[in-house]
């Protein structure tokens, strides 16, 4: 143990500072919309409930960075929920496999109304490279009604606070999003 310590008394600090606003002005802004509009909407915060439905890992390394340090999307209000049962949104990635579309639908059917769902990335809004596969049910949205999608592969947290910011503008005009 006092090796360890030593060597790292050593080396230093590896790791370097961060600046607070190193995502940039118009993510700040657009983070900035999204928090009113959740509070608006939501009260304090928006839950999520991530689900891989069979993806590569390129959309939850995204929406992992989405919760970094740089882009820290929770200080927006939007956090992601590990229950169906506390969401307020779905939100699917990847095109749906066979063995997972049981699981989707279930977790869909978990939640409590009203309730949104949000294709994360091409794969997941209608199965991408992989819809005419024998292994893939399709995309999200053959077997769920989809309020928002996020595009891009693999998709960039601005683009995720984009489609927020889309869904959250509906439900101010429309009231509930058409799904």
């Amino acid at each position: 143990m006092t090796r360890i310590f030593l060597e790292s008394l050593r080396k230093g600090r590896l790791s370097r500072a961060v600046k607070a606003s190193s995502a940039g002005p118009e993510y700040e802004k657009a983070g900035q919309e999204l928090r009113a509009l959740i509070a608006r909407h939501f009260g304090r915060s928006l839950q999520i409930r991530e689900v891989d439905a069979g993806s590569c890992g390129a959309c939850e390394s995204e929406i992992i960075s989405a919760c970094n340090p740089i882009y820290d999307i929770q200080r927006f209000g939007v956090d992601f929920a590990a229950s169906p049962r506390h969401a307020d949104a779905l939100l699917v990635t990847g095109p749906v496999t066979r063995n997972m579309e049981t699981a989707l639908l279930r977790t869909y059917e978990a939640m409590s109304g009203p309730k949104f769902v949000i294709t994360c990335g091409d794969c997941a809004l209608d199965g991408g490279a992989f819809k005419d596969s024998y292994y893939c049910a399709g995309g999200a949205g053959a077997l769920l009604p989809v309020a928002a999608h996020v595009p891009g592969c693999p998709p960039h947290p601005m683009a995720l606070v984009e489609a927020l910011l889309r869904l959250l503008d509906r439900l101010n005009t429309e009231g509930q999003p058409k799904m």
